[in-house]
């Protein structure tokens, strides 16, 4: 665990130099503020551009910055010299995820206080945004382990990022794409956003966010079997 915690602390350190990932950080909950405060309209949903908001930064930000992270890592032989003084791809995948889990939570939270929720509610919240968070980081891990390189990686990521971010968001007015968005864990993440503070989990919403989880979890078996962190 001291090499993860080396990781972590030296991811720490990269993402204030990199623009491009600390941005995926803060751009959403940025949005979702101003929206929140300068946008009301008759009728519309209580925090309706928070959880439209934050359903998209799911499917964005987790993705993205980790694809990107080990794509450049690898590309630069960054991984490489991680390999060489014994840190084992383990110790790097948990370093690296669980240093973008922590700073997409804090995003997460930032949500929660845009939309002012509290006690049971803000729990609920955080809940939900942590599993989506959680699968978007193993779907980035699958691309940028199948990467070889930063541009490779921002080919593969692109398409997915769009398709899982924009889905939630175009569902709302479409009823076709609602139909197919369904089996997307963004889409179900969506769906349950809207429901807190008069939460009806089903079983159908579990299912299919684990299902896109192990989906995700065996492309990534797949890719590092194929490609591995050199």
């Amino acid at each position: 665990m001291r090499n993860a915690a080396a990781v972590w602390k030296k991811q720490m350190r990269d993402t204030l130099k990199n623009k491009t990932v600390l941005m995926q950080f803060v751009l959403f909950p940025i949005i979702a503020f101003i929206m929140n405060q300068a946008v009301q309209i008759e009728g519309m949903p209580e925090n309706f551009f928070v959880n439209l908001f934050a359903a998209m930064y799911i499917g964005m930000a987790p993705l993205t910055s980790m694809a990107a992270v080990i794509s450049e890592e690898k590309e630069s032989n960054t991984l490489r010299v991680l390999r060489m003084s014994n840190v084992k791809a383990w110790e790097y995948l948990t370093g690296v995820g669980s240093y973008i889990w922590l700073m997409c939570m804090a995003g997460a939270a930032a949500f929660c206080a845009i939309g002012s929720y509290q006690s049971q509610e803000a729990a609920a919240f955080l809940m939900i945004m942590a599993a989506g968070i959680l699968a978007s980081l193993l779907i980035g891990a699958a691309i940028g382990v199948a990467s070889r390189t930063q541009m490779m990686a921002t080919s593969m990521m692109v398409p997915v990022m769009m398709i899982f971010s924009f889905l939630p968001m175009l569902s709302i007015f479409n009823s076709t794409i609602a139909k197919i968005a369904k089996y997307a864990y963004s889409e179900q993440v969506s769906i349950l956003l809207r429901q807190v503070g008069h939460m009806e989990i089903q079983a159908e919403n579990v299912w299919l966010i684990a299902g896109n989880m192990l989906l995700a979890l065996g492309i990534f078996g797949l890719a590092y079997r194929k490609c591995g962190l050199e």
